[in-house]
């Protein structure tokens, strides 16, 4: 008999192995390990159990055997974690627009036609150009509503003379309305119809915020399992968004205190998740 599963919007849908076996999969389980984690999340499912719960479930017995395959597994939680302000969360995304060849910049003001308007992000190379509103949530659950998409678009109307740079490929020719939850229905229509480009977690089906990010193989530190969410946030402080940026700015973990052991410990763990040698 199917199980349904409550979400974190309160909504509810049959259990779906396969989306588990292949989250697993994306985050570097092996398949017996996937094949393991599985029959043991199978046999603690009830009817009505929350999504949050199956994830715990599944995200320790993962840590248990591939301690940086959980890392990457807790991807979407580890975004929740870059707030609570939402500037981290649009630093992150600058830093993923990079990876695609786009310079980017954050937190500017553009003149518009009526008012001037604060940007998230904003990026261009020579061949594109757009700017971005950034809309954090820090936890599941909470979407981006149709507001938003009429907001977006308004500024977007506003904003159509406007460049990002004084070169002439620097023109606004999209404005992108990014969340890392979920956009409702209503919002995706509305954005749909008038051309905005919207980017979640799940949205687009193919090439959405989850398989961008794995695409690019950039991680929060905030995936890090080995790193205390005050010493996330100090770091956070010295502009270290990335696991990556530890491995290019080793010196600052000196500002954690840390003993040499424990400074191994997450090195390793940085080292792994990055698949880079330190």
């Amino acid at each position: 008999m199917p199980i349904k599963i409550t979400k974190a919007d309160g909504s509810t849908e049959i259990f779906k192995v396969e989306k588990l076996r292949r989250s697993l999969r994306r985050a570097g389980a092996d398949p017996e390990e996937v094949s393991r984690i599985i029959t043991q999340v199978d046999k603690d499912l009830y009817d009505g159990i929350q999504t949050q719960e199956i994830y715990r479930n599944a995200f320790s017995l993962l840590r248990n055997s591939r301690p940086t395959a959980a890392a990457r597994y807790s991807l979407r939680r580890a975004l929740f974690n870059l707030g609570p302000s939402g500037f981290p969360f649009e630093k992150f995304l600058a830093r993923l627009f990079n990876t695609d060849g786009y310079e980017t910049v954050t937190g500017i003001i553009l003149n518009g036609k009526c008012a001037p308007h604060e940007i998230d992000v904003a990026a261009y190379k020579a061949d594109h150009s757009f700017i971005g509103e950034a809309k954090f949530h820090s936890r599941p659950g909470v979407k981006s509503d149709l507001q938003v998409a009429l907001y977006s678009y308004a500024r977007l109307l506003d904003l159509r003379e406007a460049k990002i740079c004084p070169e002439d490929i620097c023109g606004v020719k999209e404005f992108w309305l990014i969340t890392n939850t979920k956009f409702t229905s209503t919002a995706l229509d509305y954005g749909n119809c008038v051309g905005l480009k919207m980017l979640s977690w799940d949205f687009p089906k193919n090439n959405n915020l989850h398989d961008r990010i794995q695409r690019a193989g950039i991680y929060p530190i905030t995936v890090l399992q080995n790193l205390s969410t005050s010493q996330a946030e100090t770091l956070i402080s010295y502009d270290i968004i990335l696991c990556r940026d530890i491995i290019e700015r080793i010196d600052v973990l000196q500002h954690l205190h840390l003993s040499k052991s424990k400074r191994e410990t997450l090195l390793n763990e940085v080292n792994e998740i990055c698949r880079t040698n330190i």
